[in-house]
Order: structure tokens, then sequence, then C-alpha cells
């Protein structure tokens, strides 16, 4: 299945590739990405298309490999990267600041949009070195969250110069990744192996529930919330373990699983079909999680009525909506794992899907798209 896989070498460390969104009624697989670079001399945000789909080969693989459109120069590592809608991109960058691009189609550019100068910061705004990594962004337009290594979470507005709201010390330790539980709560992970939940219309600046990894305070790199069942998430860290989580009970993981040999930078359920789950890993690897595999037994998340699953009170067990990922050992349920990458190089630091298409980028300054994922 390695054939449908195009490499796009670009002599620059990639440390984020994320697929262009696509506008809500799209039948079309995606076909643009973004890529942000880090620990080179001239670090860049760059549009790339996903090559020449035309051109199919004898055996129906697709030919043609992804075409630069247009990039700029970024100011520090990318350290994480979000399409706010079609054309706006939020880049993290390793110096505090926040930066939203916009790609301008018709005459294929990128320019810098508006820009939040160090919004993470150690000692204070003014002096010259002050900065800390922006560590994590996500957006819900036109809200963006940022954590960082200075323990600050900021609430920007797309178009308003200020933050909306800042949480000065939410975290003693490093805050490393933050996604959206729903509009008005978040849920960030943290250096010491938390997961803590903020409620955004509270006004006091303190997490309404804490959740932690057991004895050693394993470093959390990522996370990722199922995308029809709030309550379910998805962290990895240091030690390349995937921990499943149930915030609705209990403050440890559902479920531990054996994963990569080293760090885990990304995990991302399928944002359309969450019985599917990719992880990529320092080790080079970057694995393909299957629970749709036993169907006869588990109800497909496709049927549950989407959100309405999460209203079901917690005393009612309704086993239609016991998700695969919740068992106590989702592996004997025969979940399927496969690594997409069986020769192993350098790290892969970060992977994005969407539909059938897989985009990864790697230190060996590589990006690799896959538009035939579930063939």
């Amino acid at each position: 299945a390695m054939e449908e896989v195009c490499a796009k070498f670009v002599s620059q460390k990639i440390s984020k590739t994320r697929w262009r969104p696509l506008p809500a009624a799209a039948l079309q697989p995606p076909d643009l990405f973004a890529t942000g670079s880090w620990d080179n001399e001239d670090n860049r945000i760059s549009i790339w298309s996903v090559g020449d789909l035309g051109n199919v080969g004898l055996s129906g693989e697709y030919q043609g490999e992804p075409q630069l459109l247009c990039d700029i120069r970024h100011d520090g590592d990318v350290m994480d990267m979000q399409f706010l809608d079609q054309e706006r991109i939020v880049v993290a960058s390793s110096t505090g600041t926040v930066t939203v691009f916009r790609h301008h189609q018709n005459n294929q550019t990128l320019s810098a949009n508006h820009q939040w100068e160090k919004a993470h910061y150690h000692v204070d705004q003014n002096t010259s070195c002050g900065g800390a990594a922006c560590t994590g962004v996500m957006c819900n337009n036109p809200e963006i969250v940022t954590v960082g290594e200075d323990g600050r979470i900021n609430l920007f507005r797309a178009d308003q110069k200020d933050a909306v709201r800042t949480i000065d010390n939410a975290d003693s330790s490093t805050l490393r990744a933050v996604t959206f539980l729903r509009t008005t709560e978040i849920l960030t992970v943290n250096s010491i192996g938390q997961l803590k939940i903020w409620d955004l219309r509270q006004q006091r600046n303190e997490p309404s529930h804490i959740f932690s990894l057991t004895g050693d305070r394993v470093p959390l790199h990522c996370v990722d919330r199922h995308p029809s069942q709030q309550h379910i998430v998805a962290t990895g860290g240091q030690d390349g373990m995937l921990s499943i989580w149930d915030i609705r009970q209990g403050a440890m993981p559902v479920s531990l699983l054996n994963a990569h040999e080293a760090e885990m930078w990304e995990v991302h359920f399928h944002p359309s079909n969450p019985d599917h789950l990719f992880t990529c890993s320092e080790d080079g690897s970057l694995w393909h999680w299957d629970t749709s595999t036993d169907v006869s037994e588990k109800p497909s998340f496709l049927h549950q009525g989407g959100r309405s699953a999460t209203y079901f009170s917690h005393n009612i067990i309704n086993q239609s909506v016991v998700s695969a990922w919740l068992s106590n050992d989702p592996t004997k349920d025969r979940m399927e794992i496969t690594n997409l990458i069986p020769n192993q190089t350098l790290s892969v630091n970060s992977l994005d899907i969407l539909g059938p298409c897989l985009v990864y980028g790697t230190d060996a300054e590589a990006i690799y798209v896959n538009r035939q994922l579930f063939a």
C-alpha cells in the first residue's frame, strides 16, 4: 500500500502539517495543506497543493508530488499551526508571538494579517529576551486559544488587537497543548502529566477539573477530543503511551496503551470517522489505530446521533453510547494497529487527516501525502 504515498523533499525540518478545511458541503477530497518548519536558519510557512490529480498511473495510483504554491518567512520555530478558516492560518512561534497569516488565493501569496507579539513571555512583555515559546494554538473561529511555556492561557479574537482574556498563572509548569471541549470550555495538558478543564465563562482563573496520570508525572505533549463524543479525550506524551480519558468520570485515564518507543508528538481522531485514530512519534513511526474492525459487537459512532450522545445521564448505561475507546482494554476488542511508515527514519513531528487523506512531516526534511488512507 506504500505506493499511494507521495514524498516531497523540502530542505527544511517540518514541525507542523495541516490540511486546509473543506467548505461545509464539499464532497471533494482536500486539495491544499500548509506546513511550518523548525530548527532551520530561515523558518517558513508554506502552502502546498496535493499535486496533479489528473495524472493517474497504470495501476490507478496518483502521479505528481505536492506543489509549492507560496511561502513566507516565519520568525522562530513553528510550534503549532491551525487553520482559522479557509484563508487564515494561526501560527504559534518559539518566540512567544502568535501570527495570523492570510493565504491570498487569487495571486497565491501569503501575508501576515495580524500579530500578537510576545503573547507568551517569561518575565515581562518589555524585556527583549523575555519571550516564552507558544506551544499550542486551537481555533474555533473567531476565537483563538494559545498556551505556552510560561503556563499562560490567552483567548484572542481574530480581529481584535488585545487578548479577550488572559489567565496569567494558569499552570506552574509548561502547558504543551490545548483543545476546545465545547465553545466555552477548553482542555490543556502540561509537562507534569495533568489535564485541566477551564470554563471560559467563569471569571476565576482556576481550572474546573484536574485529571492526572498516576505515578510518574510523564510530560504530555498532545491532546485531541473525540469529534462526536466530547467526553472522550486522547493524549500522548514523553513515554510514547496513548492514554484515553473519559472526562465525565474519575481523575485517571480509562486506558493506557503501549504505543511508541519515544515521545508521541501528535494524536488525532479522524474528524468524520473517529473509530480511527492516528499518532506520530520521535521514533519515526506513524500509527493508525482502528477500533472499527469488529462491527458485529460494536455500534458505529456514525449512528449515534452525533453530539446528543453526551446528554445521557451517567446512571443510564446505554449500550449504544459506549465507545470502543472506553472499554478497559480496547486492544482486547480486536483493535488493529498499523505502522504506516515501515522503514523508520527521523522523528515524525506532525500529521493531519481529512477525509481519505493523510499528510505528515518529518525531521528528514520531507512531507508525505497519502490520498487513499482507507483503500
